[in-house]
């Protein structure tokens, strides 16, 4: 990708990404959510820090991305999906967070914090993996990934329903959550 090519809206966009990116990171790192012992306990249900920040990341975003798209400054871009493919990268990425205790966003995390496991078991594994994917790619598309295609729909158009009452559902459902987790002390 050359920067000198892309319009100035292209480029804007690459660097909020970047930016938002950084604050993500340094918000999971304060968070406590880059350390193996809470992935773990996340993953034992002993601790339940990491589903915490994620859904409250994921309420954000809800409202976030439904109010920037009213707007009209950013759009939907759904993208082709099979059963295959989300049953293969499921169990990629639940091996690889089981193994190894980190998902791809906490192991950059870790390693801006100076966690060597997460530098020598997460990146490298990221990119050994990653390479590997590549190289198969074209057979397991033609094959695995491709099968059982699953229909191009939004959330909101797959249940009928305005998309704010998906958001606002969303989010007061992730509300809910949260509420019962602090009563039951979880």
């Amino acid at each position: 990708m050359n920067l000198e090519t892309l319009h100035a809206d292209e480029r804007a966009q690459l660097v909020l990404g970047l930016l938002f990116g950084i604050a993500f990171g340094f918000l999971l790192q304060k968070g406590g959510v880059t350390t193996y012992a809470v992935i773990m306990g996340q993953l034992l249900l002993t601790d339940f820090t990491v589903f915490r920040i994620m859904a409250s990341a994921v309420a954000t975003g809800l409202i976030g991305f439904h109010l920037l798209k009213h707007a009209g400054i950013v759009r939907s871009h759904v993208r082709d999906a099979s059963l295959g493919s989300n049953v293969i990268g499921g169990l990629i990425f639940g091996l690889g967070f089981g193994l190894l205790g980190y998902c791809p966003g906490t192991v950059a995390g870790a390693v801006g914090q100076g966690s060597l496991d997460a530098l020598f078991g997460g990146v490298i594994g990221l990119l050994i993996g990653t390479g590997i994917f590549a190289e198969l790619y074209p057979s397991l598309n033609r094959s695995i990934l491709s099968w059982k295609p699953v229909e191009k729909k939004t959330v909101p158009e797959l249940l009928g329903l305005p998309e704010w009452i998906v958001v606002a559902g969303g989010v007061v459902l992730i509300v809910l959550i949260l509420l019962l987790l602090d009563m039951f002390g979880l």
